[in-house]
């Protein structure tokens, strides 16, 4: 039996590339599809896939990172199937394949019954740790390329913040953010350019928001009053 596993981080995420990359190769697999986040931690789809697949199946993967995102788990998942028998395919990283590992803890140099096999026996071992290690650092790459992006999204709604603006509106809509009414009645209230006695300066400090926020508020407050 042939399976294919596709996995989501986001359930707003369109899952059909990674469908269409299996079937492209394997157009007789069995897909089996579910989102999964970080905090998510069930995934029912691949924990069924995991306890009925038997010796000589397939499971063919987009990536090494739909297998898992923690390198740790990945490793240990890994040759825990490969024990089971379970052929493991992954599209995007074949040399780690368990065809491929299969083939690299055979013995490359053939003992020769001489002196010399305690060496070929050393190089023989050597290659196999080199194989084992490939896998780890596939599965190492992966989970760090996760949190590189879990990184560069925190640091990306951080900046958005700062600027003022709310994450996951719709292009051309306008801004609604709790902050902003209380934070315009105090610019009214402290600034001299409309009914206090403070400069720009001071009037962030008070209010506790940022500059390019502060002056988007003045912006609108005299827009609004030119308005009238």
């Amino acid at each position: 039996m042939i399976y294919g596993y596709a996995r989501i981080s986001k359930p707003q995420q369109s899952i059909d590339r990674q469908i269409r990359n299996i079937q492209s190769e394997y157009p007789d697999a069995h897909i089996l599809q579910e989102a999964y986040t970080g905090t998510k931690m069930s995934r029912p789809e691949w924990i069924k896939l995991y306890k009925k697949v038997n010796p000589g199946d397939t499971i063919v993967f987009d990536s090494v990172s739909r297998m898992s995102r923690s390198a740790d788990e990945g490793v240990h998942t890994y040759f825990k199937l490969y024990e089971r028998g379970v052929n493991l395919v992954f599209l995007k990283e074949h040399y780690i394949d368990t065809a491929i590992y299969a083939e690299n803890m055979r013995d490359k140099i053939e003992l020769q019954g001489t002196d010399e096999d305690e060496i070929f026996k050393g190089l023989n071992n050597y290659f196999r740790k080199l194989a084992e290690r490939q896998i780890r650092i596939a599965f190492e790459q992966s989970e760090k390329e996760v949190k590189d992006l879990q990184q560069r999204t925190r640091e990306g709604i951080e900046t958005a913040r700062l600027n003022g603006k709310q994450i996951g509106q719709l292009p051309g809509s306008k801004l609604h953010i709790k902050k902003e009414a209380p934070a315009k009645e105090k610019i009214l209230k402290y600034s001299k350019d409309f009914n206090g006695t403070n400069s720009d300066l001071e009037c962030m400090t008070l209010i506790g928001i940022s500059r390019n926020t502060y002056y988007k508020y003045k912006r609108e407050l005299k827009n609004t009053d030119n308005n009238q």
